[in-house]
C-alpha cells in the first residue's frame, strides 16, 4: 500500500485501484470466511488435513499483515523523511523485510533451542525420515510458505514496475522451492538452521539499509553484512554437505518409499546438494555484483568531490584577484581603472 492521496472521486466498484486501494479489507473478509468456517467440525477437519488449505488462509494473514505494517508505520515514516521514489519503494522493501526476518529469525532460533538441534549436528539427519515434527515446527514451515505465497500478489498490490518483477519473482521462488522442498522431503530440521541463519543474515543487511536511509553517512552495517553473507554462504554449503552428503548417504534409512516419507537415494541427495549449491552460487554472483556496483558509485563520488575541490578553490582565488585589482584575464579590475583615472 503506497501513501494514500485524496481523491474526490471514488474509483469504480470492482476496478484495479479500487481493488488495490481495499485490498486488504478484501482478503479481511475472505479470512472471516474461513474463521467462520472452523464452527463447523467437517471444515475444520479439512482444514487441518489439508496443509493447502492452512498454507492459503495464513498467506491471507499475511497480506493483512502487511497491510497493517505499511499504513500504520511505514507510511507514517515516509511522510516525515520525504523520501525520492527510489529511496521509497526501498525503504518500503527494508522495513516489511526487516519485520518479518526479525520474527522469523527468533521464532526459528527458539525451535532449534528448545529441541536441541544445535547441541549436536548430527541430529540433522539422525532418525531420518524426520516425519512427526513438533507443532512449532510444522507451524513455522506452514507460516514460512503462507509469507512467501502473499508475496506474489503483493507485487500487484503494491504496484511494482515491470521491469523489477522478473527480480522479484526468482527471489520468490527461491525461498519456496526451498521451504517447500525441505518440508515434503522430511529435511526440515536441516531446512530450519538453513532458513535461521540466512534470516540472520538478512536481517542485518535491511537493518543496515534502514540505518543508510535515515542517515547516508552511516554505513558499517554493510560492511558487517558482508563479512556475514560469505561467511554464510560457506556455513550453509558446509552444513549441507556434512547432512546430505555424509549423514544420510552412510545412514541406515536407505531406499525410497514415499508412504513412509523415505527419500533417501543417491538421486535425490545430489538433487537437494546441486539444489543448494547452485542457489548459494546464485547469490554469491549477486553480492559480487552488488559490491562492484558500490564500489563504483564510492569512485565516482569521490572522483566528483576532488574535480569539485580545485574549482571551488580557483574560483575563490579570482575573486581575491579582483578586488586586489586584478581580474581574471590579467586587466585591472573596474575599481583600480577608476583610481587610475582620477
Amino acid at each position: 500500500m503506497g501513501i494514500k492521496k485524496k481523491n474526490t472521486k471514488n474509483p469504480p466498484v470492482l476496478s484495479h485501484e479500487f481493488v488495490i486501494q481495499n485490498h486488504a479489507d478484501i482478503v479481511s473478509c475472505v479470512a472471516m470466511v474461513f474463521l467462520l468456517g472452523l464452527m463447523f467440525e467437517r471444515i475444520t477437519q479439512w482444514m487441518t488435513n489439508d496443509h493447502l488449505a492452512t498454507v492459503f488462509f495464513y498467506m491471507l494473514v499475511a497480506i493483512i499483515l502487511h497491510a497493517i505494517i505499511q499504513e500504520y508505520v511505514l507510511d507514517k515514516i515516509n511522510r516525515k523523511m520525504h523520501f525520492s521514489k527510489t529511496k521509497h519503494s526501498k525503504f518500503n522493501e527494508s522495513g516489511q523485510l526487516g519485520v518479518f526476518y526479525l520474527f522469523s529469525f527468533g521464532w526459528g532460533t527458539s525451535i532449534l533451542l528448545n529441541e536441541h538441534f544445535l547441541s549436536n549436528p548430527v541430529n540433522l539427519w539422525e532418525g531420518y525420515p524426520h516425519l512427526l515434527m513438533p507443532f512449532q515446527m510444522k507451524f513455522f514451515y506452514i507460516c514460512q510458505l503462507g509469507y512467501w505465497l502473499h508475496a506474489l500478489p503483493e507485487l500487484y498490490f503494491q504496484k511494482t514496475k515491470k521491469e523489477d518483477i522478473p527480480r522479484q519473482l526468482v527471489y520468490i521462488s527461491l525461498y519456496l522451492v526451498h521451504i517447500a522442498g525441505a518440508y515434503v522431503l522430511n529435511m526440515n530440521r536441516l531446512g530450519l538452521v538453513l532458513l535461521v541463519l540466512h534470516y540472520f543474515v538478512e536481517l542485518v543487511f535491511h537493518i543496515s539499509r534502514l540505518v543508510y536511509f535515515s542517515n547516508e553517512s552511516r554505513q558499517t552495517g554493510f560492511t558487517v553484512w558482508a563479512v556475514l553473507f560469505v561467511l554464510g554462504r560457506l556455513l550453509t554449503l558446509s552444513l549441507s554437505v556434512l547432512t546430505v552428503g555424509f549423514g544420510l548417504a552412510t545412514s541406515e534409512q536407505q531406499g525410497f518409499d514415499m508412504a513412509a516419507g523415505n527419500f533417501n537415494v543417491l538421486l535425490v541427495r545430489i538433487t537437494v546438494l546441486a539444489a543448494i549449491c547452485l542457489s548459494q552460487a546464485f547469490m554469491m554472483w549477486k553480492f559480487i555484483n552488488f559490491q562492484l556496483r558500490r564500489w563504483r558509485e564510492q569512485r565516482q563520488t569521490l572522483t566528483l568531490k576532488k574535480k569539485q575541490a580545485p574549482a571551488k578553490s580557483k574560483s575563490k582565488k579570482e575573486k581575491t584577484n579582483g578586488v586586489n585589482g586584478v581580474t581574471s584575464n590579467g586587466a585591472d579590475s573596474p575599481r583600480v581603472k577608476k583610481e587610475k583615472s582620477s
